[in-house]
């Protein structure tokens, strides 16, 4: 395996070793040398080019003392101590029950727990009316997302040391810190939302059709007889002719399925190696608390939004512009601001264009059109009802690619000549590892739009962490050896990482001078800059998502004659 260099006497899974030894190797072809327990017995001999970068959390300990505020660098002192002997436990747990399956199980389904997965259902329940449940989704969601980055990018905890661990992963997650759980907290306060709407579904009478005119007639007969001395009119026994919207079985089927895809997720960031039981359960706790927020509240913030006029865009966007400018600056690398400037920026554009919708007759008057079909029906209803649901689905996703292409590529034109222009006159804030607009002249063009995998990428997606170096778990099933060719992030070698020694003897200032050293070398075009201007692109970007997939596209369906309410 390839580490860390250490001393002779460190303890191997010690985080505060001198030197960083976590690692994380994207291979490019397959090779020979070195055979892993998931790979097959094949050997094709030719050779691998990798990139190595120091994991969050991971550089010497020195680095997080002098840079981190002193009780930001306590919280992480005693976090960093429970993930070591935390790390032995699940280390332990993996040896005796891990299995191709179960490696496969919760690796995948790990993707049900993402934002980014959410992001491609949120539209679709707004799309098919039932925007006051969307909505909530939405701002326990991005709730879920900005808070958890916060804390993580607030006291920048380590994931769990590999080894022992051996970690799976899929995407960039394991990028970021640790502590807490971000998966957890979206699925609890998700699961926990969506079985407050089946509670009251179960327990919602819904009377039997014509039952409703039944009461009214029988109601305005017995007010015009009001002066009959007979009484014989009365209301008919409510209880004998109505019933739930939700049958028992159902509600117990699906509250258990709510309950399995909490386990599922929680569970499977120990399986696969990616949190720690502490970051765990404070991401439990953090979600059940964001879910108690939104029951006790949800009503009255929508309320305060559609009658409160212009004081709702007056506190709604600077309030979300400061939660993006505060938001904790890292001492690592690490990818959770982008969350959550994506996450905030959907609200305000959401909560904004929700207000304005109100105040222009839009509202719950406006989409009267039922959507065509019927699946209970004839075969052409049902037909008719699924064509229905499909051609929005696909035509709002649609949508909303072209706007985020658009608006993209419009910002990164439009956003560093501006920055430019106002660095002249005063000075613009700056985040660190983040390039200011005076250093560059554009965006590349690599900084627009990623491809978007499809499902049979998804597999060679899936990556494996052993001495924290990570590979492919396909390749690795398909290859039984490889030959590495280790280059640190930023093409560093481990005399430089040294720098920190030297500096953190002369205080914080050397440290921090130090530290820009260390990210001002040369990168890997592999490796991803960010630039300033990439910021506000994203906030403009993920607003005009939330104006879109909450309000527009919805007028759009509605004026089209096709509907937004299910009958």
């Amino acid at each position: 395996m390839v580490n860390g260099q250490q001393g002779a006497t460190a303890n191997p899974y010690d985080s505060r070793s001198s030197t960083p030894d976590s690692l994380d190797i994207t291979s490019a072809q397959p090779g020979d040398g070195e055979v892993f327990d998931l790979a097959t017995e094949a050997d094709l001999g030719s050779e691998v080019d990798e990139v190595v970068h120091v994991a969050a959390g991971r550089l010497p300990e020195e680095v997080y003392e002098k840079i981190l505020n002193p009780w930001r660098a306590a919280i992480r002192r005693k976090l960093v101590q429970t993930v070591e002997w935390e790390s032995e436990v699940i280390a332990a747990m993996q040896a005796r029950i891990r299995t191709r399956f179960l490696d496969a199980y919760f690796v995948y389904t790990s993707t049900l727990g993402t934002h980014t997965f959410f992001t491609i259902f949120l539209p679709a329940v707004f799309f098919f009316g039932f925007d006051d449940s969307a909505r909530g989704l939405l701002l326990i969601l991005a709730a879920g997302v900005y808070m958890s980055s916060f804390v993580k990018d607030l006291v920048c905890s380590p994931r769990p040391f590999a080894p022992p661990v051996t970690r799976l992963t899929m995407g960039n997650h394991h990028l970021e810190y640790g502590f807490p759980s971000t998966h957890s907290t979206n699925s609890v306060s998700i699961a926990l939302y969506l079985h407050t709407l089946l509670l009251q579904l179960y327990h919602s009478p819904v009377l039997e059709k014509g039952f409703d005119t039944l009461v009214h007639n029988g109601t305005e007969v017995v007010q015009n007889t009001s002066d009959s001395a007979s009484g014989a009119f009365a209301l008919p026994d409510i209880s004998a002719v109505q019933h739930t919207t939700m049958s028992q079985t159902t509600y117990y089927a699906l509250s258990g399925l709510l309950l399995f895809y909490m386990f599922s997720i929680v569970y499977g960031r120990l399986y696969t190696g990616m949190h720690s039981f502490t970051d765990c359960a404070v991401g439990v706790f953090l979600g059940t608390f964001i879910w108690g927020v939104q029951v006790l509240f949800g009503k009255a913030f929508d309320t305060w939004v559609k009658t409160s006029g212009w004081l709702v865009p007056a506190i709604v966007i600077p309030t979300c512009l400061l939660l993006v400018h505060r938001h904790p600056q890292p001492v690592d690398d690490c990818p959770c601001f982008e969350d959550a400037i994506a996450f905030v920026s959907v609200i305000m554009g959401e909560v904004v264009a929700q207000w304005y919708m109100v105040r222009h007759g839009y509202d719950d008057s406006f989409f009267s059109t039922a959507v065509p079909g019927n699946l209970h029906g004839s075969w052409m209803d049902a037909f008719t009802r699924i064509s229905n649901l499909s051609i929005k689905m696909i035509l709002g996703v649609l949508i909303i690619f072209a706007w985020r292409i658009f608006a993209k590529s419009l910002f990164h034109l439009i956003l560093p000549p501006t920055f430019r222009f106002l660095a002249q006159l005063f000075t613009l804030p700056h985040r660190r590892f983040y390039t200011p607009a005076t250093d560059y002249k554009t965006v590349p063009p690599e900084k627009g739009l990623r491809p978007i995998p499809s499902v049979i990428d998804l597999p060679g997606m899936v990556e494996l962490e052993m001495d924290e170096v990570a590979a492919s778990t396909a390749r690795r099933l398909a290859h039984a050896s490889r030959r590495r060719e280790l280059k640190l992030r930023n093409g560093k070698s481990n005399a430089e990482v040294d720098l920190w020694r030297s500096a953190s003897a002369n205080g914080k200032r050397d440290m921090v001078a130090a530290l820009q050293e260390y990210e001002r070398k040369d990168v890997p075009d592999v490796v991803v800059k960010h630039y300033d201007a990439d910021v506000l692109t994203k906030v403009f970007v993920y607003c005009g998502i939330g104006m879109l997939a909450g309000s527009g596209i919805p007028v759009m369906f509605e004026i089209l004659g096709w509907g937004v309410k299910l009958s």
